[in-house]
């Protein structure tokens, strides 16, 4: 294995004093079926506005575990709609959690003077598998997460990963996408898949040395066994 395998992001130009400039446009993630919002409402009519936020009552801090917030919170229907105390139903698929932090704070104010709306999605998570140090699957805090930190949560890639192969496999309205990532390639920054989206998968491809090393393992474990038996047949053999 050489060390060209298991860098990151490897070119000669970069310098080391002077930073190298590598737009990386961010789109926004747009709500689809099936995602589960937290919408949190603050005002100075607390009774009113707590009808919509999501509280786990073991909890004093008044924080929900993800298991309880997912269960508690405000699912996306197939129709692309979520339905709010009070408000009734509003279409939201299709919307940033921006848009749709605005669109409902326009139809709260109408009920609770003043109000403070806060949209998050709380069904945010990625699974990681392949060869990782960590594989599952991780609850991201972070709208603009990246490939990268997605990874990290995993415990980074083992010596075994494949870091100019790794999949990601996305989640689209109109059905999966996937496509092949090079972590060792600095225009990685530049890719449309380089921030982490709701439900993405990455898997880490092995690399074809370390398959051929472990199936050398393996044949050297055969052919070590197939000699003790042999060895084993012969004492009994002679003995007899």
């Amino acid at each position: 294995m050489t060390k060209r395998e298991l860098v990151y992001m490897q070119n000669d130009n970069l310098k080391e004093r002077v930073p190298t400039s590598m737009p990386n446009p961010y789109e926004p993630y747009k709500l689809q079926a099936n995602d589960v919002l937290s919408v949190k409402v603050q005002s100075d009519q607390p009774d009113l506005s707590s009808i919509f936020n999501i509280v786990d009552p073991s909890n004093p801090f008044g924080l929900a575990d993800p298991g309880s917030m997912y269960l508690s919170g405000y699912s996306i229907d197939e129709e692309g709609n979520i339905r709010l105390p009070i408000v009734g139903e509003l279409k939201v698929a299709g919307l940033t959690t921006s848009e749709t932090q605005e669109l409902i704070q326009r139809n709260v104010v109408r009920y609770i003077k003043d109000a403070t709306v806060v949209v998050k999605v709380i069904s945010y998570k990625v699974s990681v598998l392949g060869e990782v140090r960590v594989p599952g699957y991780y609850y991201i805090y972070n709208e603009r997460a990246t490939l990268l930190e997605g990874l990290a949560k995993a415990g980074d890639l083992t010596q075994a990963g494949n870091r100019s192969k790794v999949k990601l496999i996305r989640q689209t309205p109109q059905g999966s996408e996937v496509v092949l990532l090079d972590l060792t390639d600095p225009n990685l920054v530049q890719s449309p898949y380089y921030y982490l989206k709701p439900n993405d998968v990455l898997y880490v491809e092995p690399l074809r040395t370390q398959l051929k090393r472990d199936n050398l393992v393996v044949w050297n474990a055969v052919f070590a066994a197939v000699s003790a038996i042999s060895t084993a047949v012969l004492v009994v053999t002679y003995f007899r």
